[in-house]
């Protein structure tokens, strides 16, 4: 299985204005900015983006693992808070923080605690600064 997903970025770094979109469409030429990324400005950042998929993903992985668990979960919220920070080999994303509320019908603290742990340690986001990273680099003239 494969996703795709494009960005196209057009002037400075500051004065430039990109949009990402994905082939499902419910990104299409989404813009985003400098403003957008590094200050408070409205619009999405890949930061966004990332802490939105890790959120997602991480809800389906628990409902996964409960369900192996023979326990179905009537909703699972989950909030993602990503730090980027300013290091000295340049910006990087420190961590991501997960706030998860369960509602599980007939489930205890402590297998909801240990079905999390493990939804946590294996949904395909958690895992993807550990992937491959390939590139294909092409210089249009």
């Amino acid at each position: 299985m494969q996703r795709k997903a494009s960005a196209v970025w057009k002037g400075g770094l500051k004065d430039g204005k990109g949009a990402v979109s994905g082939t499902s469409g419910v990104l299409n030429n989404t813009p985003y900015s400098f403003a957008t990324r590094f200050e408070n400005t409205p619009g999405t950042n890949p930061e966004e983006l990332i802490a939105a998929a890790h959120a997602a993903c991480f809800s389906m992985a628990l409902s996964a693992q409960l369900g192996g668990a023979n326990l179905t979960p009537s909703s699972i919220e989950t909030s993602a808070t990503l730090s980027l920070e300013k290091l000295d080999s340049g910006w990087t994303i420190t961590k991501i923080h997960l706030d998860v509320v369960g509602r599980v019908p007939g489930a205890s603290d402590e297998i909801f605690q240990k079905l999390a742990a493990d939804a946590k340690a294996n949904c395909p986001v958690s895992k993807v600064l550990k992937a491959d990273i390939t590139m294909n680099a092409k210089l249009e003239g």
